[in-house]
């Protein structure tokens, strides 16, 4: 294999994996500038694939093509939906951020598997989509010499579109007045509630635009890689979307790095085979690596990176 096709296949392999944490983590960073802690980010994730292979297996017929995009959509909305379990126990219950996360993460695996065996007649995994998101060319980029062969050629699409939404985020959290708010309640809540900003109501925002992207995240993996539901088709992703959270230190673009950061160590599995330096290191390496860096960027990064400083706070609104 000569170099050109084996830095296409590590780019393009890399943004496949990169994809489903570019959308989760940013989400989870619009919820942590909010002041809720998010780790069901996990739990929203299996959510969102469980729900945009169900649609894409009984609308593939009627949609054709479009059918994973709208999958996105749907897996977005019923995150969403999911999300709000979240949102109503930490900032009405005011119940602990990590214990709650944790239900989402332990409820959805056992709710998704039980409603696949509802749904498919007693069995324990979907079948397998006709309509996944296949890799493709982008148009003109593709062109580009030497650069459109190695980034454009063959490519997840949907990753680059990860990467201008966190280019967006990062503009919308800076730059617009929701942002701001937002930000403001996540630094200071008892401040922005005393000039008539609505607490409550942006953490729901960040909470619910969290579930959304997470669940678009979910999708991803589902759509574009494991192609099927099942119990491990999310396993560990949605806590490798928090640690890029944490390595970006809370900015969408900084996450997003990250994120792709981790894709690659995930694509090492896929890939690693051809590449010369590591071809001979055995498999099982690659397959821990993620899970190995993850930990390893958790214990050198959480302790150094700076969260918002109302981050888990529990609010109550001043009479």
């Amino acid at each position: 294999m000569d170099l050109m096709t084996i830095l296409s296949t590590v780019v393009s392999t890399t943004l496949i994996y990169s994809a489903p944490l570019i959308f989760t983590s940013i989400g989870g960073s619009f919820s942590e500038h909010s002041g809720i802690v998010n780790v069901g980010l996990e739990g929203i994730m299996v959510i969102g694939a469980f729900s945009s292979i169900v649609f894409s297996l009984f609308m593939s017929k009627t949609f054709g093509w479009i059918t994973p995009w709208i999958g996105l959509f749907v897996g977005g909305i019923i995150g969403t939906l999911f999300s709000l379990i979240h949102a109503v126990a930490t900032i009405n219950w005011r119940t602990d951020h990590i214990i709650s996360g944790t239900v989402l993460n332990l409820m959805a695996p056992a709710l998704g598997i039980y409603l696949t065996k509802l749904i498919f007649d007693g069995k324990g995994q979907t079948g397998f989509i006709s309509q996944p998101l296949a890799s493709s060319k982008i148009p003109f980029l593709s062109k580009i010499p030497i650069i459109g062969k190695i980034f454009f050629e063959n490519t997840s699409i949907v990753a680059y579109i990860g990467i201008l939404v966190s280019i967006f985020s990062w503009w919308l959290l800076k730059y617009t007045r929701f942002g701001l708010r937002l930000r403001s309640v996540g630094e200071h809540p008892e401040a922005a509630d005393s000039v008539g900003i609505s607490v409550y109501f942006y953490r729901y925002c960040g909470v619910l635009i969290s579930g959304f992207l997470g669940g678009i995240g979910g999708a991803i993996m589902a759509e574009s890689i494991t192609l099927n539901f099942s119990g491990t088709t999310i396993a560990g992703q949605g806590f490798m979307s928090l640690a890029a959270m944490i390595f970006g230190k809370w900015n969408p673009i900084g996450a997003m790095g990250a994120a792709v950061f981790f894709g690659f160590a995930q694509s090492l599995a896929i890939i690693g085979k051809y590449i010369p330096i590591i071809a001979k290191i055995p498999n099982y390496w690659f397959t821990i690596a993620p899970y190995l860096i993850t930990i390893i960027v958790l214990v050198a990064f959480v302790g150094k990176s700076q969260a918002p400083a109302a981050d888990g706070s529990t609010f109550v609104k001043s009479k």
